[in-house]
């Protein structure tokens, strides 16, 4: 035999000899995997040595240094899976690949943190998870310096500069620049709320939806404004808030100009020009551009009220109705009239008073 047949033969024999160690074949001679792995260790050393990769695929001219190197590499070409996964019938083009999926059905996680003792099914997800504790971010954008612990998470950022969105819903139309938000998004279609909490029952279409909401029970506020001292549950919530001390509003209408402190807020504000509204009542067809509005709607179906006032026990459907009544119990009145000084509890009333004084009257009958 030549080389090259020598080296297909190794790495045939040594591939065979794994997976029948994986199903449990007793072996006589329990040096076999030994006598191939040496075999192929010696010659990826010698390969390393004289800085030769004799092994060249014609189609795209990578060298490698090990045959079955090459051999996996060509299946990149093909398409070839001959790994299939004998629980659901997934194939791979690798066994190592076809390993690290059994996991998800066996459930074992052998890679441990030496730090917290979280385990993972993968020794690269272990790698990508210990930069939590170092604080590492060895993936920097070239365009305007931001720096993150995954490859991936650089990835999807630079479609922020690019504008690149891949991942179409097949429903709307509606483009994303990651697949998590594309399925994320289908939710809307299909109502499905797969995360539930355990306390109240309240069902959620994303698990960081869940996680803050729990924190309704808990009442904790781990977030704090380092400026007023003012405490969130959701890191978002803070960012948000800051914005109100520096009065920044970096998201911007390309249709209009008018700017926002919060991409959500902007995205909303969009279907005001292209009159889009998403959110449609199940009950009367009734459609909104805003979910929370349709939130607040549907409480017009069932009657609930879940704002209750703490000192008249009054309830309310929508939480701003509630705060407008406890100013009669405060006194609180915020809305003053720039002309005369007057004051409001509620910022519709400041409005009615401002028209004495411009004798504005817009509505007319018809």
């Amino acid at each position: 035999m030549d080389t090259s047949q020598k080296n297909l033969y190794k790495d045939v024999m040594l591939e065979t000899y794994r997976n029948l160690n994986d199903i449990g074949y007793n072996w006589e001679d329990n040096s076999i995997e030994e006598h191939c792995a040496s075999c192929k260790r010696h010659e990826r050393h010698e390969g390393r040595q004289t800085a030769q990769k004799p092994s060249v695929y014609t189609q795209c001219h990578k060298a490698y240094a090990c045959y079955s190197h090459l051999q996996r590499h060509k299946r990149s070409h093909s398409g070839e899976k001959p790994y299939e996964c004998n629980l659901c019938g997934k194939p791979f083009a690798n066994y190592s690949h076809l390993k690290t999926h059994l996991r998800t059905h066996t459930g074992e996680k052998p890679y441990e943190c030496n730090q917290c003792g979280k385990a993972f099914a993968r020794q690269s997800t272990l790698q990508i998870h210990k930069r939590t504790h170092t604080g590492e971010k060895p993936y920097e954008c070239n365009q305007c310096g931001k720096a993150f612990a995954q490859q991936s998470t650089l990835q999807m950022h630079k479609r922020t500069h690019t504008g690149e969105k891949p991942y179409e819903c097949n429903q709307c139309d509606k483009a994303f620049s990651h697949q998590g938000s594309l399925h994320v998004h289908e939710r809307t279609h299909t109502g499905e709320k797969p995360y539930e909490c355990s306390q109240c029952g309240k069902a959620f279409a994303r698990y960081s939806q869940l996680h803050v909401h729990e924190r309704t029970h808990t009442g904790e506020k781990p977030y704090e404004c380092n400026q007023c001292g003012k405490t969130f549950a959701c890191y978002s919530q803070l960012q948000m808030h800051k914005r109100t001390h520096t009065r920044e509003k970096p998201y911007e209408c390309n249709q209009c100009g008018k700017a926002f402190s919060n991409q959500s807020t902007l995205n909303v504000h969009k279907r005001t020009h292209t009159g889009e509204k998403p959110y449609e009542c199940n009950e009367c067809g009734k459609a909104f551009s805003h979910h929370g509005n349709l939130q607040i709607h549907k409480r017009r179906h069932t009657g609930e009220k879940p704002y209750e006032c703490n000192q008249c026990g009054k309830a309310f459907s929508h939480h701003s109705n509630l705060q407008i009544h406890k100013r009669r119990h405060t006194g609180e009145k915020p809305y003053e009239c720039n002309q005369c000084g007057k004051a409001f509890s509620h910022h519709g009333s400041l409005q009615k008073h401002k028209r004495r004084h411009t004798g504005e009257k817009p509505y007319e009958c018809i």
